[in-house]
């Protein structure tokens, strides 16, 4: 069967004159009267929190701060494992709370840079390279400089900061498996770069005059554990230091090694000390590679960095980011709307991450070093970027998409199961979205691998046995029945509530195999969900092994994996995508649903426990994580999408840059999956149930809109009379013909198309709500 051509982002090329002059300041946008796309987007999107005490609610616990989206600033190319990024947060110095992130927009001062070399999140990338003039300390103490923030500039591909403790101005770009830097430091016979390991350590070695190679002893480098670093200039004056073993600490953190004149050392926190004499003004710079082996690293270098021309290799980054953010063209809107949209389209692109390309050495889920046969990326974080990132890249990078699939597909041989993410077992939902989506692959081969999670007690869903025996899985009531920050538990209702959305995504991909006794095995398995629905109170509740509701019960209090997870009973109650209808018909019908979704977001948010990933909050709503970040578009389902087009732009207005700097996010972005609800949301539709083939329709906020599909065609949103005020649906037309659904199917959109929305002040409480407009789901209304 012939198909339409998927099209493939790549790499730029190193571009000519011409790109060199689209490179500007960082910040040129702000001195042109139509701003690119690439102009708008910011990467310090999501680097700060919330500072409005009502969306934050009695979030942090005391002694830790408020969650930022825990993105980074860092010039970097799509889907790349490499970031050069920079460190203000001195993580190791830190009491953990979260997971580890390497900068938080509101610190002071900059402790280094990274490029590489770590987990998903950045916090463990190494090795730290600090740039000191005079004085300094070795890791973990630091020398730290304070930093201006208004000459702060971050752009896709770039970023720099200048350091005014040290005089020095610091510069990042990167390549696909290389990174860039470029200091110009002042006069001085003591300009040094620090390159550091982390705590667990590993050996440094200094080659040569302009040579700084090592090796870690951490497994979760995902581009490999050596790297080689090689500076433009020769230094003058080298050494070694590390922190000295034994665990006598003094009267601060312990005694620390340093040699001068040394090449080599080992052990926790090993690092190298290079020293140059500058002049004023005098640029040193230095690229690093990461690799499996230090050859696979210089590979890398001499590949794609050959010489030492900074702004070419920026030039290049910037191209890359701009011919994929340019697949989306939007016009009206405020400038702010515009510049959080690009924002956090680029921080969508943040996961999953190259590993190899197809011909490259990786090493693969059991620690051995292969070759890829294709493009590997990183895990797929299911729980969080599986409910809308995957959809946004399935809509725009359906080819990649094939690579990514076939990436978990491996890792699935490599370990006998399915990766799952954290929560859940969510891969089927990028699998049957994807072929729902018309994107080619083996589904018949991977659904022995889906399979065999959702029906062999020994794999990665916890609690199977008990869930398949009875269909429901039992909490345990810890001593106290306390609150958050209490993390212990089964999660036993909301695991119940996410196999059972799980199990219908397994039904319909069984069905479309043609296999019946699996899809009516796993459709009735789809309904379990009713087993933890507490008729006499409506909402989700737990059970003890005995069958009982687990008592008291207060639905505002929110815990970590004790009945919910990271959520409240609140939050909980909609953690059914694939039955919005069957909730419906638990809850007496559609004006009691409704009526539910307005105590929802109006009831007061004020538990006695302390949920540090509850922020973002419209009442009892969470936009800071995943559990009910659908709720919002339910109204579709209940008659009233009016109420989600006036409650999508009150959460796209309020939980994103309303801070101080502009750059906030409601909690974690969670690899592009917080970033993903907005950029997807502001173009006026969302994907409830990612594992379907439809789209929830909100409200778009600018006055058109031109998403280019991966298959070359153009889904165009048009919002006439559009304007803050003007954010309710009148009428609607898709391809001139009348539309009166709050929803649309892919089928719809496939081969292109445009939808007209005209915008009013005022709800046109018709449009949408008849009973047959509503949105599929598994269950029929009651009758």
């Amino acid at each position: 069967m012939r198909r339409a051509p998927i099209i493939r982002h790549r790499t730029a090329a190193l571009v000519a004159t011409a790109a060199l002059a689209l490179i500007g300041a960082g910040a040129a946008w702000a001195q042109t009267a139509s701003p690119s796309p690439v102009d708008l987007a910011d990467p310090r999107m999501g680097t700060a929190p919330l500072d409005d005490q009502k969306l934050i609610g009695n979030a942090p616990p005391p002694g830790e701060p408020v969650y930022n989206g825990q993105t980074t600033p860092a010039a970097r190319l799509p889907h790349s494992s490499v970031e050069v990024a920079p460190i203000n947060n001195n993580i190791a110095l830190s009491y953990p709370n979260g997971v580890a992130v390497p900068y938080y927009y509101t610190n002071p001062t900059m402790i280094g840079f990274s490029a590489g070399g770590g987990s998903s999140y950045g916090g463990r990338t190494e090795p730290t390279i600090s740039p000191v003039v005079g004085d300094w300390s070795p890791a973990p103490a630091y020398r730290e400089s304070y930093y201006d923030k208004s000459k702060e500039v971050a752009s896709p591909g770039y970023y720099s900061v200048d350091l005014a403790t040290f005089h020095t101005k610091v510069e990042l770009t990167a390549a696909q498996w290389t990174g860039l830097m470029r200091f110009t430091f002042p006069a001085s016979d003591r300009s040094n770069v620090l390159i550091n390991l982390p705590e667990h350590g590993g050996s440094v070695e200094v080659v040569g005059n302009n040579m700084v190679r090592g090796h870690s002893t951490d497994r979760e480098a995902i581009d490999g554990n050596y790297f080689v670093a090689i500076f433009s200039k020769p230094f003058s004056e080298l050494g070694t230091f590390r922190k000295a073993p034994g665990d006598d600490k003094g009267w601060g953190i312990g005694n620390s090694d340093v040699v001068p004149g040394q090449r080599e050392m080992s052990g926790s926190w090993a690092g190298s000390y290079v020293t140059f004499h500058t002049k004023a003004g005098e640029q040193v710079l230095m690229k690093i590679a990461h690799g499996t082996s230090y050859a696979q690293a210089e590979q890398r270098l001499k590949d794609e960095l050959p010489g030492w021309d900074f702004d070419r290799v920026h030039a290049a980054a910037r191209a890359d980011w701009a011919k994929l953010l340019n697949r989306v063209q939007v016009t009206g809107g405020t400038e702010k709307q515009r510049r959080i949209f690009y924002s956090t389209l680029f921080q969508s692109f943040s996961s999953p991450r190259l590993v190899a390309k197809k011909g490259e050495k990786f090493t693969d889920s059991n620690g051995q070093v292969q070759t890829a046969t294709h493009d590997r990326y990183s895990p797929v974080p299911f729980w969080d970027t599986g409910r809308n990132q995957i959809v946004l890249l399935e809509l725009m990078e359906p080819e990649l998409m094939q690579d990514v699939m076939a990436t978990e597909y491996d890792m699935a041989r490599e370990t006998g199961f399915m990766n799952t993410s954290f929560h859940g077992d969510n891969a089927v939902f990028m699998y049957l979205g994807a072929w729902e989506r018309g994107i080619p692959f083996d589904y018949k081969g991977v659904y022995e691998y889906l399979r065999k999670n959702a029906t062999d007690p020994a794999g990665p869903r916890h609690y199977l046995a008990e869930y398949m025996k009875q269909g429901w899985i039992s909490d345990e009531i810890p001593a106290g029945n306390p609150s958050p920050p209490y993390a212990g538990g089964k999660a036993g209702a909301a695991t119940t509530l996410e196999y059972a959305w799980d199990d219908y995504a397994m039904a319909q991909y069984a069905k479309r195999l043609g296999k019946m006794d699996d899809y009516a095995m796993f459709l009735k398995r789809a309904h379990n969900y009713v087993n933890v629905f507490d008729k006499s109170i409506g909402f989700i509740r737990g059970r003890t092994a005995d069958g009982k509701w687990i008592s008291p019960f207060d639905p505002g209090e929110p815990y970590y994996n004790f009945m919910m997870k990271e959520a409240s009973g609140w939050s909980t109650l909609w953690l059914e995508p694939h039955d919005v209808q069957g909730l419906i018909n638990l809850l007496g019908g559609r004006a009691k649903f409704d009526a539910k979704l307005d105590q929802f977001f109006t009831t007061p948010y004020d538990p006695k426990g302390i949920c540090r990933d509850c922020t973002g909050l419209i009442g009892q709503y969470v936009q800071g994580n995943q559990p009910d970040q659908q709720a919002a578009y339910y109204y579709d389902w209940g008659g009233q999408p009016w109420k989600t087009q006036e409650r999508v732009r009150q959460i796209l207005a309020e939980m994103y840059g309303s801070d101080a700097s502009g750059y906030a996010y409601p909690g974690m972005d969670d690899q592009g999956a917080t970033s993903s609800w907005y950029a997807l949301s502001a173009m006026g539709f969302y994907p409830v149930d990612p594992s379907s083939p439809n789209y929830i329709i909100g409200s778009p906020i600018f006055d058109d809109i031109k998403l280019q599909l991966g298959n070359g065609k153009t889904l165009e949103i048009a919002a006439r009379n559009n304007s803050t005020e003007n954010k309710y649906i009148q009428s609607a037309t898709l391809d001139g013909k009348p539309w009166t659904k709050p929803w649309f199917s892919h089928d719809d959109i496939k081969d292109g198309g445009k939808f007209v929305f005209v915008m009013g002040p005022r709800p046109n409480k018709s449009w949408g709500a008849a009973p047959d407009a509503a949105p599929p789901s598994m269950s029929q209304p009651a009758r």
